[in-house]
């Protein structure tokens, strides 16, 4: 408990002081640019956390200050959730923000409803996944839950109004279950999660990383994959239209630095999410779970029709739960114009394609055959890019090589074949088929419908795979 609680604190951001944003306050004639952003929140990297890393904004904004004979700085405001970034936007201090689908229409509808320089507009997407998979919910390791109707009657901790907790109540209605089945505690993340390491809720619907975090770190199962919904999630970057319209350069400044940023992550996953983790204290396995090549997350700006159409999805859960009072009109706040013209010619062709810019390529080093859609990979200790594996059979005689070679596996992926959502190799449960033949699944949900189906199945240890494979 203390080691949780300790991991959790140190996760949690040190806030800027607020300033008035877009205005020249302090360091002389500076024009300063204020920027809201989740470290942990690793979805929005590339509006964030690696973006300010890499200082591509402020390149773009000393070139454009010189050009201009102006001098600008940029504020980054670190927040745990979407929710103070929005309240800072609605009160003028923000100018730029990064947050999830739930929390960007939130944004949207209250300032919408207090008009005027208060209207905020959705300008561009970081990374998403087509099915939602980027949220789930875990529970202890030794609980005995399989499904979410175990949960009937017990609480759960979630951020009320997040996509996570949407998750959760659009699951059980799945289920034939009610929200009121179960007791949701509003909780922060790093709360939720010393809480369900206590025995003070039985299970955490949160958002990416946290599932992944806490099963990575032995602390939590993976009960729920997001990915059953089939609704896609995603985050972006929202702007007050005030300033897009006075400082209409300075945003193209910002949209440029994130596109480089996005481009960086896809040329080198494992170097950006060492990165990330060294910023946010997340170990470096759990964001390359989710940013790194074949990704639960898909880094792309363009703000593509299922995206939208998943917002218009979105809004009658947020009025039901009360968080949305006033009527949200989705057409308005979405307006592709920005970053269309920081794209360029190509965006039209991009942002129709669902291809993962950064896919898993290559030729499987053991089965010597070239990766497909089941591919996975394995980071061994030690080496600066990943080894691609040619679905899971290949990538459990690649982890039995590896172990025979005295060469540590800092991680090993490989996605769902019910869902596509990557997972760690070791947290996967194996079921064994003929013929020694294997497959992973995220939950054992999924692993009891495969065996259902198919006779003479069961279920193995991961490292009984690995040696029989």
């Amino acid at each position: 408990m203390k080691r949780t609680t300790a991991a959790a604190a140190a996760l949690i951001p040190v806030l800027a002081g607020c300033t008035v944003a877009g205005n020249a306050a302090g360091g002389g004639d500076a024009i300063k640019i204020v920027v809201g952003y989740q470290s942990k929140t690793i979805n929005t990297v590339t509006a964030g956390t690696l973006l300010r890393s890499l200082g591509y904004f402020e390149k773009r904004l000393d070139a454009l200050g010189r050009s201009e004979g102006k001098k600008y700085s940029v504020v980054w405001q670190d927040y745990d959730t979407g929710a103070p970034i929005t309240a800072q936007m609605l009160a003028g201090k923000i100018d730029i923000g990064s947050m999830g689908d739930y929390p960007l229409l939130i944004n949207g509808s209250r300032a919408q409803a207090q008009g005027g320089d208060a209207r905020t507009e959705l300008v561009s997407v970081t990374g998403y996944n087509r099915r939602g998979s980027l949220n789930g919910v875990v529970v202890a390791g030794d609980s005995r839950a399989r499904t979410l109707r175990d949960l009937k009657g017990e609480k759960v901790s979630a951020s009320v109004g997040s996509a996570g907790h949407g998750t959760l109540v659009q699951a059980l209605e799945k289920y034939g279950m009610d929200a009121g089945d179960v007791k949701v505690e509003n909780q922060q993340p790093s709360v939720g999660s010393s809480a369900l390491e206590s025995g003070g809720v039985a299970a955490l619907a949160q958002f990416v990383a946290w599932p992944g975090l806490l099963v990575n770190k032995g602390q939590a199962r993976l009960l729920y994959d997001g990915g059953d919904l089939d609704v896609p999630t995603f985050h972006g970057v929202v702007v007050r239209k005030a300033f897009a319209g006075e400082k209409g350069k300075v945003l193209q400044a910002f949209l440029g630095a994130q596109i480089e940023a996005t481009r960086y992550l896809h040329a080198d996953p494992v170097k950006a999410a060492e990165s990330v983790a060294s910023t946010t204290g997340l170990p470096p396995e759990t964001v390359y779970l989710y940013n790194g090549r074949g990704g639960v997350a898909t880094f792309d700006t363009t703000i593509k029709k299922p995206l939208r159409d998943a917002l218009s999805h979105d809004v009658p859960f947020l009025k039901s739960i009360g968080v949305i009072r006033s009527p949200l009109d989705v057409g308005p706040f979405v307006n592709d114009a920005y970053i269309r013209q920081a794209y360029g010619p190509a965006y039209d062709r991009d942002a129709v394609s669902t291809v993962n810019p950064a896919a898993i390529k290559g030729t499987d080093p053991v089965c010597k055959k070239p990766v497909g859609d089941d591919a996975g990979e394995i980071w061994v200790d030690g080496e600066a890019v990943t080894r691609p594996s040619a679905g899971p059979g290949c990538l459990l005689k690649g982890v039995r090589e590896l172990r025979a070679q005295g060469k540590k596996v800092r991680a090993a992926y490989i996605p769902d074949p019910t869902t596509g959502t990557r997972w760690f190799a070791d947290k996967s449960v194996w079921v064994e088929g003929p013929g020694k033949s294997f497959t992973p699944f995220a939950t054992r949900e999924h692993a009891d419908k495969h065996l259902a189906a198919r006779p003479g199945t069961r279920i193995v240890t991961y490292d009984e795979a690995v040696a029989r494979a």
